[in-house]
């Protein structure tokens, strides 16, 4: 929840805390602060404080910051001096945080701040009468049906779009068509990368950029969300029946790690009682365990059911269950996917990343920081050819290290003249991350003489292994 501080005065602001109030847009806590007493909605639907004090005074706004974790700063006033006056004492507490004026004077048009958006209401409206001459061109907020099919978004730190290339983001049925950065506009190449507090000028269908606008917004530190909020576990006893109460022990023990997370199992085939007794001692609060009798063989719609149903976002599946279409109903439907491996996930050290082309690795680049820290996992990028061919991964190693340094999370760079796939079966108690694709298939006996280090991911070699679906990101 982030806390959002509105100095408030007069007609506009009450008209913007009644629209917060209606709209109700994102968890939000709101904190309206006002010399005069504020006539609040009578029904409240947002979190709301209102705090009666004059936010021209330093001592007070500094409480106001001392007592909430103030994330955004609204400056709504009636004058210009009361407005310069609150956006100096926000600035004595905090020169970076992002502020918006209100001006109603032209007071602020020579104000030279990344982190300050000044709304200028004369040009504004201007602007919207110009509109209505005859022959002139409509300006943006005019333009098309009106639906949402033109779109910008505001890319906030520890975002996952954050310090990628747009080259790197796969974009169908949406582009990014322009990026305005410190009051400037850029036309984007495939080349340009994306910076946090830039606004993104995106077109496309409108349900399309409703869920880009989400996964921009994407709070980080919540495994295994974006992809969903709980756990599935699928267990096949035809196939898993040694190892299975293993598995469960291993999903139990990622699901205890996290907060409010659920756990469900699928067992299918069932056929040993006593082990299926074994299992239902696990049902629990967080636990929920379902023996499925009438399905003599697995089938990929009830998969499909509860991972939509139950808000599924890691599958955790044993390598030799898994099949084709289960990679393929994974896939589709957005989710992570843990392969089990000879290492139990308890005794994991480091999380490993293989590095292949560009666009995966910027893809994964985030929520692999992300794991490795909910986890409390090593990260290693690991840059292995046998050619030597170093000056192709340069870019990624400079997304990775600027990773690094806004996640405040180390990562050890390997480069090594070195077979990738004969170099990781050699690692032990690591946890391979890599991207999991749409044409994705597991590995046959042809894929062992395979020089793709794709080709030899969902082989048999012993690590323990988390995919993560890539042309969705």
């Amino acid at each position: 929840m982030k806390n959002i501080l509105i100095f408030a005065e007069g007609k506009i602001s009450d008209s913007f805390i009644d629209r917060l109030n209606q709209k109700r847009v994102g968890d939000h806590h709101y904190i309206v602060m006002s010399v005069s007493e504020i006539q609040l909605p009578k029904k409240l639907q947002v979190s709301m404080d209102f705090i009666q004090a004059d936010p021209t005074s330093y001592s007070k706004v500094r409480r106001v910051f001392r007592s909430y974790d103030i994330s955004m700063v609204f400056i709504l006033l009636n004058t210009l001096e009361d407005t310069g006056e609150a956006l100096k004492n926000v600035r004595r507490i905090d020169e970076k945080l992002y502020v918006v004026i209100l001006d109603l004077w032209n007071g602020f048009s020579k104000l030279e701040q990344n982190s300050t958006h000044i709304i200028d209401s004369n040009e504004i409206l201007s602007n919207r009468l110009y509109n209505y001459l005859p022959g002139v061109p409509v300006v943006a907020q005019s333009i098309g049906l009106g639906e949402g099919e033109v779109m910008e978004v505001l890319v906030p730190f520890g975002s996952a779009f954050s310090y990628r290339h747009v080259g790197s983001i796969n974009q169908v049925k949406w582009k990014i068509a322009a990026i305005y950065r410190n009051n400037k506009l850029i036309l984007p190449t495939n080349a340009t990368m994306i910076r946090p507090q830039d606004t993104l000028l995106m077109v496309g269908k409108p349900q399309v950029l409703s869920n880009i606008f989400r996964r921009i917004h994407d709070r980080e530190g919540l495994f295994p969300e974006p992809f969903g909020k709980n756990l599935l576990l699928y267990i096949d006893m035809d196939i898993d029946s040694e190892r299975m109460i293993e598995y469960i022990n291993e999903a139990k023990y990622l699901c205890d790690k996290l907060e409010n997370r659920k756990l469900y199992v699928r067992v299918y085939n069932p056929g040993d009682f006593d082990k299926i007794n074994l299992l239902r001692k696990f049902d629990s609060d967080n636990v929920d365990i379902m023996i499925l009798y009438n399905e003599n063989e697995f089938n990929v719609s009830i998969m499909e059911e509860v991972m939509r149903d139950k808000d599924i976002g890691l599958v955790f599946a044993s390598m030799d269950s898994i099949n084709d279409d289960i990679l393929f109903s994974i896939y589709d439907n957005n989710k992570l996917l843990y392969v089990f491996g000879d290492e139990s996930i308890q005794n994991i050290e480091k999380s490993v990343i293989l590095v292949t082309n560009e666009q995966d690795m910027e893809a994964i680049s985030s929520f692999s920081f992300y794991v490795s820290e909910t986890l409390k996992l090593k990260l290693c990028l690991c840059i292995y050819d046998p050619e030597a061919s170093f000056a192709e991964s340069d870019r990624i190693v400079e997304h990775y290290e600027t990773l690094s340094h806004i996640f405040q999370y180390h990562i050890d760079i390997d480069k090594k003249v070195t077979n990738p796939v004969r170099a990781i079966s050699e690692m032990t108690k690591v946890l391979q991350i890599a991207p999991m694709k749409r044409n994705m298939k597991k590995g046959n006996f042809l894929s062992r003489f395979s020089t793709k280090v794709d080709d030899h991911i969902l082989r048999n070699d012993g690590h323990p292994k988390l995919l993560i679906p890539v042309d969705t990101l």
